[in-house]
């Protein structure tokens, strides 16, 4: 899973990584959608962990279908 090494990330360090709110990051913590660290009271993400969540969401673009509609006879 994730490695020691990792460098924990604050919520909103990770909410600009991802280019989000802070408050969406709170909301997938709270979901249980992304994988925490609890440090005390504070809550940490992991490099690893976020760069997973990116790569499992991302969405590939559509292949083009060629189509005959709308063009002029």
């Amino acid at each position: 899973m994730t490695h020691t090494t990792d460098r924990l990330l604050a919520v909103e360090e990770a909410a600009e990584r991802l280019g989000t709110g802070v408050r969406f990051v709170r909301r997938l913590i709270a979901e249980r959608r992304i994988a925490f660290v609890k440090v005390g009271r504070h809550v940490r993400l992991s490099e690893a962990v976020l760069t997973a969540y990116i790569e499992a969401h991302t969405v590939q673009p559509a292949r083009r279908v060629r189509s005959d509609y709308g063009r002029a006879a």
